[in-house]
């Protein structure tokens, strides 16, 4: 009696895992991209931090920029004096009260006008002001 041997196929590469695979990575670089926080202002030196943490979100931007003697102003890149901070902000947060505003100030600003441009929020309405910082390189031991 003849026994009927199947024939020995060479193997294939499946394909459809590596479809997928690749699928999954697209989605994740993605989500990636999106998920960065971007600052869209005028380019300020922000001092270093260990603990600083850039987060997405729709809070109103303030760069203050140091030009020697005086300070630069920026509100979401639309330039603003300081005398006209308070309703430019008003004007931006609208009626909700807490809105957030983060402050983009460059590390060679004076204490004194940073207080002064924190006042003027202050004179909004608004209370929640966070200072912003660019994350520092810790080396590890």
């Amino acid at each position: 009696m003849k026994v009927h041997r199947k024939s020995i196929s060479s193997p294939r590469i499946e394909m459809l895992p590596l479809i997928d695979i690749v699928f999954l990575l697209l989605v994740f670089f993605i989500y990636a991209m999106l998920s960065m926080a971007v600052h869209h202002g005028q380019p300020v030196d922000l001092p270093d931090s260990t603990g600083a943490v850039l987060e997405p979100d729709e809070a109103i931007g303030i760069t203050i920029q140091d030009m020697g003697d005086t300070i630069r102003l920026h509100v979401n890149e639309q330039p603003v004096r300081l005398e006209e901070l308070s309703a430019v902000l008003r004007e931006q947060a609208g009626e909700e009260r807490e809105q957030e505003v983060k402050v983009f100030a460059d590390r060679t600003v004076a204490y004194q006008e940073l207080f002064r441009v924190l006042d003027r929020i202050r004179q909004a309405g608004l209370s929640r002001i966070s200072l912003q910082a660019r994350p520092e390189e810790v080396a590890s031991p």
